[in-house]
């Protein structure tokens, strides 16, 4: 299953988006409905709140008094936060029974407008924003919701910054214009990335690569991405081991491929290997590889890859004695505080990846730096060398 989060601030158009990926066969979870579920008549919580604020916050009917219920829940923060320790666990658990009830799904989205504030899109494999300038959501909510400009201001500081969410969200659909533009864009994603990204998690396989090219570092948010990814693998497989940003895109103003490259370290190979299931189902299917240290001498790893088409990341999971996890990180160090070094790598990678453009992949590319890496690693880890 892959699961999506979907989010977007109040007026953005959230349900727009979730209503044309409902279109393509995903299966819609919608938060909003959840919160509204587990509140109806003759649900167990009702009994929980009256017991917590009152019986005057059910009504005659047997339904909740949304008013009664605010007054007494708002009135103050140990009461908003009673509140809250009632509604969380109902929602949770409930949210927990739709997903398991669509567990045989190919594609999952739970729509969430607070995801980014709840700080829950390390649990999901993408996560998609609808954005719309904040100015065009305030004309939004006034015109169709008839908000005042205050009370739909007020609506908008209290949720998440754009900053915040572009920091945590993997795709970004601008739903500004026509919803005609909105459902092509939406529809290219489907097809390049949601479908492609299901069918490679399904069968355990990793997203294919296109050919070598080094991209200029300005403009480019590597190390956001970097981040995200790191957060969801934590979620995945918990934070007992070490999580690194390596390679070149962990080096500022250093070109490179659109490739994020982490190192994951454990105590040892058999504890990678148990990893493995974890990996595949959160996106990164792998197998054993090796580090080439130079003059003959392999070292053992496993080696992880991306799922996903549109996230090209390479996941090495060494043990954390091992000579090709203490020269990553290393040599990252020396990139970033040796300008003369990085000038002099930066030199090679452009005449390398010039040398093999158009190659399908980019082993060749890799394997034509080992020469330079092994000087490196003489500088660097030279205990490794006997």
């Amino acid at each position: 299953m892959l699961k999506i989060g979907l989010t977007g601030g109040i007026g953005a158009g959230k349900s727009t988006v979730s209503e044309i990926l409902a279109g393509y066969g995903a299966v819609i979870i919608d938060a909003d409905k959840i919160a509204r579920e587990v509140v109806a008549a003759g649900e167990p919580l009702l009994d929980d709140l009256a017991e917590r604020f009152g019986e005057d916050v059910i009504a005659a009917d047997g339904a909740l008094d949304r008013a009664q219920l605010a007054a007494a829940a708002f009135a103050d923060e140990e009461s908003t936060a009673a509140l809250n320790a009632l509604m969380h666990p109902a929602i949770r658990d409930r949210t927990t029974e739709h997903f398991a009830r669509h567990s045989g799904a190919g594609v999952v989205v739970h729509d969430v407008p607070l995801l980014v504030e709840n700080a829950m899109t390390p649990a999901y494999h993408l996560n998609l924003l609808v954005d719309v300038p904040a100015e065009l959501r305030l004309e939004r909510l006034m015109s169709a919701r008839g908000m005042t400009r205050d009370d739909a201001e007020s609506r908008i500081a209290r949720q998440a910054s754009d900053e915040q969410r572009y920091a945590v969200c993997d795709v970004i659909i601008d739903n500004a214009g026509a919803v005609s533009a909105t459902q092509d864009r939406v529809a290219d994603l489907v097809e390049d990335r949601i479908l492609p990204f299901a069918a490679n998690l399904e069968a355990r396989r990793r997203a294919e690569r296109g050919a070598v090219e080094l991209l200029d570092p300005a403009g480019q948010d590597w190390p956001m991405q970097a981040q995200r990814i790191i957060a969801k693998l934590h979620h995945g497989i918990g934070r007992q081991f070490r999580l690194d940003h390596i390679g070149s895109t962990a080096v500022p103003g250093l070109a490179a491929k659109n490739v994020i490259d982490l190192q994951l370290l454990v105590p040892d190979l058999d504890t990678a290997r148990e990893l493995s299931v974890q990996l595949a189902d959160l996106g990164y299917p792998g197998s054993d590889g090796v580090d080439n240290l130079g003059e003959g001498q392999l070292e053992s790893k496993r080696f992880h890859a991306n799922s996903d088409p549109g996230q090209a990341v390479n996941l090495h999971v060494r043990a954390e004695d091992s000579v090709g996890a203490v020269f990553a990180r290393g040599f990252v160090e020396l990139l970033c505080t040796d300008a003369a070094e990085r000038a002099r790598y930066a030199q090679l990678k452009r005449a390398l990846a010039d040398e093999h453009a158009g190659a399908a992949q980019s082993d060749m590319y890799a394997q034509a730096k080992e020469s330079y890496f092994l000087t490196m690693r003489r500088r660097l880890v030279p205990a490794s060398f006997g």
